[in-house]
């Protein structure tokens, strides 16, 4: 581990303890505090000394009394170091370096909100069902690399990387423009358009403009939980609209609005979010006219609308009532979701609010990334890359619904539906969802959790498997084991 960053000491001449016992005391609190991790190396004797402004003596006594202390390790040549023996098996693991006899720093101040838990490491052997990511290792990274380089040297000679336009580049813009114009029957321009960081982003952010604390917002009874906290975070109050197999029920989203003063609806209608369901056109006209009626605006999450197998799509409910509608989109399922791009598609109103909201939040996104994804669109590659991960990911949906057939047809239901990276496996009311959850995981198949789709938290009796990053034999096993899984309770029952 190589020193980047001098380490920040301070000596007091007129206290009444020595320097060389003030120098102990500082290190020893500096690799308790995870300051100096396990294996960090020090700063020379010379160099401390003459960064202390203190004797060289000074430093070599206080060293060689933490050597024999167990505090470091003097290593010859190669320099001082950090004692590795301080780092615990799970931190070399994880590969963080922070002594776990350091107490946690609490917070002497009150803090609100949700909190986030880092989640449980995966183990090596345990196959993952996602909620239907995609698999990042298909992403050209020669192909992006060459886009960055071009996009980073444009704007370094162009001096664009300093402050920007908070609704994103234009030339990303422009592109989305385009791209949503001519696929997705949508009619706008650049200043239609807000670029944010992932789909969540964009949800957060019309979730800010579009609602005030107290207002009612109502969304599918099962439906995306980060949604849900976003609008929950605006200080919208959630109801919930009953679905059946065709999704939504419009007619009860009506009977909603006859009880409450409705200011969004936030829907998932191309692929809903967590069943897969297909939105009718005729229901997403009954939508649109409660819209209309009631004046409320529709959220629409297209979360995955490049991953379409049946040759003719169904159109965004946005382009049928672009004044109506919020869309939002993202293209960091496409490539990689680490890259962060997605997209808030509206009236222009709605988008200069949009960009002051991004403007309180990170004033505005990566130039470099926005301008090397615009190449990637301009020059046909982002096509290209689309078309050809298309093929695999179909070829993996056959693969595991030929699997899914084999080891849990008896005893789960599923619809194939004809896009997306992910299937709704529906469950008999009897199973026990914990117990199915905790067998899986110990025969080595990790799933979502099901009961953080409904806003009660309760059990659904469904699963989401996500199929996008798994290899051919890891689907045939993940459902063979997912399926010995629900026949030990089938056993059991019986």
């Amino acid at each position: 581990m190589q020193r980047v960053w001098k380490l920040k000491l301070s000596l007091d001449r007129a206290a009444a303890e020595s320097l060389h016992l003030q120098l102990v005391h500082q290190l020893t609190v500096a690799i308790r505090q995870g300051r100096l991790p396990g294996k960090a190396l020090l700063p020379g004797t010379r160099e401390l000394a003459q960064q202390l402004g203190i004797n060289r003596k000074t430093v070599v006594e206080a060293y060689d009394e933490l050597v024999a202390q167990g505090w470091l390790v003097a290593e010859g040549r190669r320099g001082t170091r950090v004692a590795p023996a301080l780092l615990t098996a799970q931190d070399k693991a994880r590969g963080v370096s922070v002594l776990t006899a350091t107490p946690p720093q609490q917070a002497q101040y009150a803090l609100h909100g949700p909190r986030w838990s880092e989640p449980a490491p995966s183990a090596a052997r345990v196959i993952e069902f996602s909620d239907g990511v995609p698999d990042s290792r298909l992403i050209p990274f020669d192909v992006l690399g060459r886009a960055y380089r071009r996009a980073l040297i444009s704007t370094a000679r162009a001096g664009q990387l300093a402050y920007g336009d908070p609704r994103g580049q234009l030339e990303l813009r422009a592109q989305i423009a385009a791209m949503l114009n001519l696929e997705r029957g949508l009619s706008l321009g650049p200043q239609q358009l807000c670029v944010v960081r992932g789909s969540q982003m964009g949800i957060y952010v019309a979730a800010r403009v579009l609602v005030r604390p107290g207002d009612v917002v109502a969304m599918d009874a099962l439906t995306y939980p980060p949604a849900r906290a976003a609008f929950i975070a605006a200080g919208a109050r959630i109801v919930c609209i009953e679905q059946d197999a065709g999704g939504m029920r419009p007619e009860h989203l009506e009977a909603l609005c006859q009880a409450h003063a409705i200011k969004a609806v936030y829907l998932t209608p191309h692929h809903q979010f967590p069943t897969t369901t297909l939105l009718s056109a005729e229901r997403r006209l009954q939508v649109l006219a409660l819209a209309a009626r009631h004046r409320f605006a529709v959220v629409e999450d297209d979360y995955d609308h490049e991953f379409q197998f049946a040759h003719h799509p169904t159109s965004p409910m946005a382009s049928a009532a672009p004044d109506q509608v919020v869309y939002i989109g993202s293209l960091s399922k496409v490539l990689a979701p680490g890259l962060r791009v997605g997209y808030i598609a509206g009236p222009t109103a709605l988008i200069e609010r949009c960009a002051a909201q991004v403007m309180a939040i990170d004033r505005q996104g990566n130039a470099v990334t926005e301008l090397a994804v615009a190449d990637l669109m301009q020059s046909g590659e982002l096509k290209r890359h689309i078309r050809r991960t298309l093929r695999i990911y179909q070829q993996r949906r056959a693969e595991f619904e030929h699997a899914l057939r084999q080891h849990v047809g008896g005893q789960a239901q599923f619809d194939l539906p004809d896009g997306g990276l992910a299937l709704w496996l529906r469950l008999p009311d009897w199973l026990d969802m914990a117990r199915l959850q905790h067998d899986a995981l110990a025969l080595g198949v990790r799933v979502p959790d099901s009961a953080s789709f409904a806003a009660d938290q309760r059990a659904v009796h469904g699963l989401r498997l996500g199929f996008g990053p798994l290899q051919t034999e890891q689907l045939w096993l993940g459902a063979q084991r997912l399926g010995t899984a629900m026949g030990q309770q089938n056993r059991a029952a019986t």
